[in-house]
Formats: structure tokens, sequence, C-alpha cells
């Protein structure tokens, strides 16, 4: 079944060169953090460009849920009335959370020094993701969470109602982690710390301080200490959400691997610890360029051009980089099957518990198409087999699984015979406007009925 309703099976196959523009949607994980954050403000935040993916809307209900006045007036325009730091009421009903992993935790933070309950449940796939990550550091807030065996939805959060600042190590790179821990700090008196040994995506970080909050960040010898302090009154803002990196990667690394193609795909944000994609493409050899650099709403943007890369070489990449990239590894490895040589990726162990295993959902999809693949607990290898190699035609799974979905599609669209993909109905979690702007841009993505 799909995310949200009947499978949709889909599928690509060779087509001429991709050119154009592909205005891709805006930053989902600035859009979910502008909702929570607005939600938290006195006053009306603004908000241009917001993702309408389904993941970003079901935060928007939860933030109405807990009393914010949440407005959707067209064309990715979006407005929040807060009701402050510590203000969240409690919801009358279940906060379904659909597909998003980022926004439950995201929301669980927000909530869990309040003296309210909520209860969260999600998707099939979103049941079956850990959240005693998250749950773990908030119950040092004096939160307390019950849910299912392994620490899974459907949860139920009691909040702190006197709750204590904290000390907080992470101990695995994640930036929904940290998050949930600095959001929940802002109703906690005195100064709560976030320490991360490696340093994951920062949009939280900025986006507190241009709220108004009180927050550091330094480097030590512990790693990267992140200092807030407690109960600011947070005030409203106007964001401009830079457009997606996440959902660029789709159309630029097809770009680079389907003859003849030129695409341009304008204010991407390229936050750097969001751009280890474009760093690796371009140390495999890939034609991709920045045009027109610049900064809008406090994050670095500029427009990027992909050309067709035939002459791409495998590389092992550096663990430290997978923070950076670590939703983009899948499509990555689609690139590294056109790639000549081996591809090696440490360190991705994160990969293991996302909207499903992606390590082995990818694995497998490329070993049906006919690419080598050899993978482990937190590492896995593409063996490349150069442009014009790769032999396709199988029908993979999604696992419920946008980004999957969306990787096999690229696939389809440079490999010998067409790839199918059982579902790409979960696609319109985070893309979904995916079809249309890829077929625009001259891809073959066919709706193909039962299976």
């Amino acid at each position: 079944m799909s995310a949200h309703g009947t499978p949709i099976p889909m599928m690509s196959e060779a087509s001429g060169p991709l050119t154009g523009t592909a205005d891709v949607p805006g930053d989902k994980s600035i859009s979910h953090r502008s909702l929570i954050l607005g939600a938290l403000s006195v006053g009306e935040t603004r908000i241009e460009g917001l993702l309408e993916g389904q993941d970003v809307i079901d935060t928007a209900k939860a933030m109405r849920a807990f009393g914010a006045e949440v407005t959707d007036h067209g064309g990715g325009r979006w407005s929040v009335h807060g009701v402050g730091t510590g203000g969240f009421a409690e919801p009358g009903n279940v906060i379904d959370c659909g597909n998003s992993g980022t926004g439950v935790r995201l929301i669980m933070g927000a909530m869990a020094t309040s003296p309210i309950t909520a209860t969260f449940t999600g998707d099939a796939s979103l049941n079956k993701r850990p959240m005693a990550r998250v749950t773990d550091p908030l119950a040092l807030f004096g939160a307390r969470a019950y849910g299912r065996q392994g620490g899974r939805l459907p949860m139920t959060i009691v909040g702190a109602g006197d709750p204590v600042p904290v000390r907080y190590t992470v101990p695995v790179p994640s930036a929904q982690v940290k998050s949930a821990v600095l959001l929940a700090g802002l109703n906690a008196p005195g100064q709560t710390v976030v320490i991360e040994k490696e340093a994951t995506r920062d949009h939280t970080e900025r986006m507190l301080a241009g709220f108004g909050a009180a927050i550091t960040t330094d480097q030590t010898e512990e790693g990267r200490v992140i200092t807030l302090t407690g109960q600011p009154e947070l005030v409203a803002q106007d964001i401009v959400v830079p457009r997606d990196p996440s959902s660029a990667a789709f159309p630029v690394c097809a770009a680079l691997i389907v003859p003849g193609s030129d695409v341009l795909v304008p204010n991407i944000g390229l936050n750097p610890t969001r751009a280890g994609l474009f760093e690796t493409l371009r140390d495999m050899g890939a034609d991709l360029t920045y045009e027109n650099p610049r900064e809008e709403g406090g994050e670095p943007v500029a427009d990027l051009r992909a050309r067709f890369s035939p002459d791409l070489k495998g590389i092992e990449l550096p663990p430290e980089r997978a923070a950076s990239m670590i939703d983009e590894y899948p499509v990555l490895s689609v690139v590294a099957a056109f790639a000549q040589g081996r591809t090696v990726m440490r360190g991705v162990k994160e990969l293991r518990v996302k909207e499903s295993d992606r390590i082995d959902a990818m694995a497998t999809g490329l070993r049906a198409n006919g690419v080598t693949v050899e993978d482990g607990e937190d590492w896995w290898i593409v063996t490349g087999l150069g442009h014009g190699n790769v032999p396709g035609g199988a029908e993979v799974a999604s696992h419920l699984d946008h980004r999957i979905a969306m990787s096999f599609l690229c696939l389809g669209m440079a490999a010998q015979k067409a790839v199918r993909v059982d579902d790409g109905g979960p696609i319109a979690t985070s893309f979904p406007i995916f079809e249309p702007l890829m077929t625009g841009l001259g891809a073959r993505i066919l709706r193909t009925g039962a299976t």
C-alpha cells in the first residue's frame, strides 16, 4: 500500500536529453521549522515558498491542533499566528504526522516541556521507526513517553510540568534529535546544551537565532557545543524558504547520467551542512556548476547547472561527509552505477532507520537491475558499469519511501531497459511535483496501473 492510499505503480525509461529549468519545491527541513517556530512565536510569521508536500501539511495541521492559527494563502504563501514559547494548548485529538519522521520528532520536542499531553501516530512506515532516540533525551527534561514495544508509534508524550535544563551529547549524528532537544530547551529555565561530535544540518540553530533566541555555537574538543538560553520571547519573522537541495538532487543526478542533458535548478539552498552531495558529485567528475551565489533568509543559495557527464569516476566518500548528505545516498548510488569503478560509502548506518532500510532497499533494487552492490551494517559499495551499461529491466519495491521511488525512476531514465517501481505514491510526501517537473524536462515517466 502507498503511504497515503492505493499503490501507484510507475515506470521510467530512456528518453532524449533532459533540458530546461527545474523549479523544485521549497526546502522541507526549513518548511517544518518555519511552521513550528512560527507557532512558538509572538505575532504573525509570514512564509513564502513553503513546501506543500504532505509531510509539511501534516506539521501545519499539528500546529493548529496545538493552538496556533495557520493559514494557507495559496501559491506557497502561509502565515502563522503563534502562541508564544510555552503557549501550546493540549490537542483534542491524536496528532497524525503521516510519513514524516522530521515532523513528529521536532513536534515532540516542541511540546515536551509544556504541561500538556499529546498522542502521536503516523502511517505504516512512520509507525515502524524508532522514537527512543528522541524520547530518551526528552525524559531528561522531565517528559514521559508511552509507546509501543521498541519505542514506536503510536505514542503518548506527557510534557514536563516543571522542566529542567539539559546538557546532552547526541550519540549519533542526527539533526532531528539535536533539534528536538533544542526545541524542548526553549521552555526550560536556564541553559540547555547540546553537543554533537559530528556537525549536522544547522537550520534549527540559524532559525532560532533569527526568531530572537539567545543561542551560541562553539567548536571545542568535545565537538560542536550549542548553548540555548531558555524561555525567550520569540519574535515572528518573514521567511523566504530556499529550494530544497534534497529535491534538487533528483533532476541534478538524472541530468548527469542522461546523454545530452543540460538542466538549471535555481535558488537551491547550499547550507554547508546540506551540500555534501554536490561536493561529492564534483569529486566524481560531474559537470556541475554554481551560478549567481547569494544569501537569502540567512541561508546561502545559488543556481545549479548540471550537464551530462559521461566520464564519472567512483570514489571513496569521507565518512564525516555523511551527515551533510544522508538523504541523498540513494540517488547517489544511482549515479555511482553509471560511473567507472567503485563508489564506497561508509558511516551511513542512519540509512537503516529512515522511512525504510535505505541501504537494503537500494542494494536489492540495484542488484535486480544488474548492478553489483556490497553492503554491511553501516557501509555499502556500488561497482559502476559506466555510461550506457546499466541493464535495468526490473521492478523494485519502494517500501513506502519517497526517496527510494524517485531514485529508481532516475535509474530508468538512463538504463538500457525500463525500470518499474511498485508504488510511487509516497513521492507526494516530499516532492509532489516530481512527475510533471521531470517529464517537463523530457523524462519518460509513466503510471502503469496494477502490477
